[in-house]
C-alpha cells in the first residue's frame, strides 16, 4: 500500500524527504509544513507535486494524509504526535520521542486508545554493520559481552546555536546527552539489550549555552556487561565509534558521525574462535540499506503487517529512560538503577 506523508518542520525534514523520495512506490510526500515560510516552500520545491501550509490543523485535517512526520523542536514532540494520533494518523517523529518519561507514557496510552502507531527515528540502526554483528549475535558464535566503550565525539561551534531553540533548556530539553549521543545509546540498548545501572557525569565546557555539551558516562547492562559512552561537542572533527568486546570476537564500528553502520565493521576473533570461521558467515550476510530510506521502509513493512525490523514505541521510551537515569546520575553524583518508575523526582522532566 502506497500511503501519504505530511513531512511538519522542515529542517531535519529535508532528510526525512530524500529518504521517502526513495521510495516512490511506498510514500508519496503531499504536504511540507513549517513556519518559516522560505525554508518551507523551498522544500516543498523539491517534491514533485508537494504543497505548502503554516498551519498544522491543515495537515491534520486533510483525510488523503495518511502519516505525519514531526520534525520539530523537541519541546513540541508530544503534543503534535498526541494531535496527530487523535486526527487518526500513523505518526513518525524524529528524536527525542518525548521530554520526559510521563510524556512517552502519555503517547503509549494514546496509541493504545486510538489503535495509531507512533514510529521513533532511530536511523543509525540501519546498515551493513549492524546487519554484519546481529547475524553474528544471533548465531551464538558471539557469546556474552564483556564490555564496551562508546564514542560520540563531534564538533559543534557557536553559530550552531544561532538557532534560537538550540542550548535551551526550554527548546531543546538536553544537551549532547539527549540530542546527539541518543543514537549510539540506543544501538547499544538494541545490541545488548537494557542498561541496569548508570553513573553519570555531564558539563558544559564547550560552549556558552545553558544544557550539557560534554559528558562521562558508565554503564552496567542486565546483562553484566560494563559500558562506557564518552561524548564531546568539542572535538576535531565528527566521529562516532561502538567498540565492543565478547566472548568469540571484538568488534569496532566504522567511525561516520552520522551513519556508524553504512558500511562493514571490523570483526577481531578471540579464541578459541577462528577468524575464517567469523569471516565465512560475513560472507553470506545479505546487502542491507542505510539510514532514513530503510528505516521509512521497516515502518511501511509495520503498516503493512511485517513489523519485524522497525524502531517500536516502546525503543523511543527506553531512550527516555536512559536519558532520565542519566541526568538524575549527573544531579545526585550517585549511581542511578533502571527501569525509572513513576513517582521518581525525574519522571515528569529534567529541564528545570
Amino acid at each position: 500500500m502506497k500511503r501519504t506523508v505530511a513531512i511538519i518542520g522542515a529542517g531535519i525534514g529535508a532528510q526525512h524527504l530524500a529518504g521517502y523520495a526513495a521510495l516512490p512506490e511506498r510514500f508519496r510526500v503531499k504536504t511540507v509544513c513549517d513556519l518559516d515560510e522560505a525554508r518551507g516552500r523551498n522544500l516543498a520545491e523539491r517534491c514533485e507535486g508537494a504543497g505548502f501550509t503554516t498551519e498544522i490543523g491543515d495537515v491534520l485535517s486533510d483525510p488523503e494524509i495518511d502519516v505525519v512526520d514531526v520534525c520539530l523542536p523537541p519541546h513540541l514532540h508530544c503534543q503534535t504526535c498526541l494531535d496527530g494520533l487523535d486526527a487518526g494518523k500513523s505518526v513518525v517523529c524524529e528524536k527525542p520521542l518525548a521530554c520526559s518519561l510521563s510524556e512517552a507514557d502519555r503517547l503509549i496510552e494514546r496509541s493504545r486508545r486510538t489503535g495509531g502507531a507512533i514510529f521513533p527515528v532511530f536511523q543509525y540502526r540501519y546498515g551493513p554493520g549492524m546487519s554484519q554483528l546481529r547475524t553474528l549475535i544471533d548465531s551464538g558464535i558471539a557469546g556474552r559481552c564483556y564490555t564496551g566503550s562508546l564514542e560520540t565525539h563531534w564538533d559543534r561551534p557557536a553559530s550552531y546555536y544561532d538557532v534560537g531553540w538550540r542550548g535551551t533548556w526550554a527548546g531543546e530539553q538536553g544537551g549532547a546527552v539527549l540530542g546527539h549521543a541518543i543514537h549510539i545509546h540506543d544501538l547499544l540498548m538494541y545490541l545488548l539489550g537494557p542498561v541496569a545501572q548508570v553513573f553519570a557525569d555531564v558539563a558544559t565546557r564547550v560552549n556558552d549555552i545553558e544544557v550539557e555539551d560534554c559528558a562521562a558516562l558508565s554503564f552496567r547492562m542486565r546483562s553484566g556487561a560494563l559500558v562506557t559512552s564518552s561524548i564531546t561537542l568539542g572535538a576535531a572533527g565528527n566521529t562516532s565509534r561502538l567498540r565492543l568486546m565478547f566472548e568469540g570476537f571484538t568488534v569496532e564500528s566504522d567511525h561516520a558521525p552520522y551513519a556508524p553502520a553504512a558500511k562493514g565493521w571490523t570483526f577481531s576473533a578471540r579464541a578459541p574462535v577462528r577468524q575464517r570461521d567469523i569471516d565465512a558467515m560475513l560472507a553470506d550476510v545479505p546487502e542491507s540499506g542505510t539510514g532514513y530510506e530503510t528505516l521509512f521502509e521497516a515502518i511501511a513493512d509495520a503498516l503493512d503487517g511485517h513489523p519485524g525490523r522497525v524502531v517500536t514505541l516502546e525503543d523511543g521510551r527506553r531512550s527516555i529512560e536512559l536519558a532520565t537515569a542519566i541526568y538524575a546520575s549527573a544531579r545526585s553524583s550517585r549511581p542511578e538503577d533502571l527501569p525509572v518508575r513513576p513517582g521518581h523526582p525525574l519522571y515528569d522532566g529534567w529541564a528545570h
